[in-house]
């Protein structure tokens, strides 16, 4: 009941937005443009996946959750990022900042977890291609996803409870967009090297494992590609795997950098941008990577788009 209480009575201040009206409308204009790219594509992938039956393979099913995860993963803090950009009053309740940081850092945990799930995918089908059909099944798929998205809220709770039994001292103002670890930790009282200690392994469980995974992975799909004898067959086992490798440096290099570090190399300016690359710039970037370097995907888009054309105009 204390907790329910203050969480009814507790706010925090966000200070890392622009006070100025013309900054305001500037940054809420510019992340406006990047929300709705983020939303299109990854809605045109998940419907191209879902209306073309040659896509209906475990690569995109995988793909397609990954979309759906990262829909809902900035669903859960940029509408809020453009209300508070508009707003005199850049605040949060208790209770608010703690369901806003289990969600986003489960989705985020699960994103993890699904590039890890992606790259076992690819590692069953270049390393057991004959196996492939009867490993990756449909349903071990959906397990899967299934499973990363659960782990990755089990992690985020437990981490945030962490958090929020810490009492916090008398300053109230989060020198960021939105309710993230670092800078919430920085608002509590007891900074005991328990408490560090707990967060440092609720990352590493989140972030770290699911790496390691899938550098264990890729590195024994480079020693089966090194073994292919075929030119065009390394090329093309090589070509199924780097957009998968894109995604992955990008989102991990981020993740590890935010949260794997220590506490004595915080700084809330470098953090805020970061924050901003790994919330708008990755779910933004990866549609177009598996776009661009995928033609089945481009191919699959064309006919969606060519679809909802011809429909529209036969409606008027």
């Amino acid at each position: 009941m204390t907790w329910v209480n203050q969480s009814l009575s507790t706010e925090f201040v966000f200070l890392a937005y622009p006070t100025h009206p013309e900054q305001q409308i500037l940054v809420f204009l510019g992340i406006s443009l990047v929300y709705t790219m983020i939303l299109t594509g990854n809605i045109l992938i998940v419907a191209a996946i879902r209306m073309e039956a040659r896509l209906h393979t475990p690569m995109y099913y995988l793909l397609g959750s990954l979309s759906i995860v990262e829909i809902f993963y900035t669903a859960t803090v940029v509408p809020h990022i453009l209300a508070n950009t508009m707003k005199r009053h850049k605040t949060i309740t208790l209770l608010g900042c703690a369901t806003q940081m289990v969600f986003f850092i489960g989705l985020g945990s699960a994103d993890c977890f699904l590039l890890a799930v992606m790259a076992y995918d690819r590692y069953v089908a270049i390393c057991y291609p004959l196996q492939y059909p009867l490993i990756m099944t449909q349903k071990l798929c959906a397990n899967m996803v299934v499973a990363c998205v659960a782990i990755g809220f089990i992690l985020s709770l437990q981490q945030v409870a962490l958090i929020f039994h810490l009492p916090f001292c008398h300053s109230k103002g989060i020198e960021h967009f939105f309710c993230d670890v670092p800078p919430v930790m920085r608002l509590t009282c007891s900074h005991s090297h328990l408490h560090q200690l707990s967060a440092l392994i609720a990352g590493t469980l989140a972030i770290a494992v699911p790496f390691l995974l899938i550098a264990v992975s890729y590195a024994l799909i480079t020693m089966t590609i090194l073994g292919i004898h075929s030119a065009s067959g390394r090329q093309r086992a090589f070509s199924t795997c780097s957009s998968h490798l894109m995604v992955v440096l990008l989102q991990y290099g981020c993740c590890m950098f935010m949260y794997l570090r220590p506490n004595s190399s915080y700084s809330p300016k470098k953090d805020q941008l970061l924050s901003l690359i790994y919330t708008l710039g990755t779910p933004l970037l990866n549609p177009l990577i598996y776009t661009l370097r995928n033609s089945e995907v481009k191919g699959a888009l064309r006919r969606v788009l060519t679809r909802i054309i011809f429909s529209k105009k036969s409606c008027t």
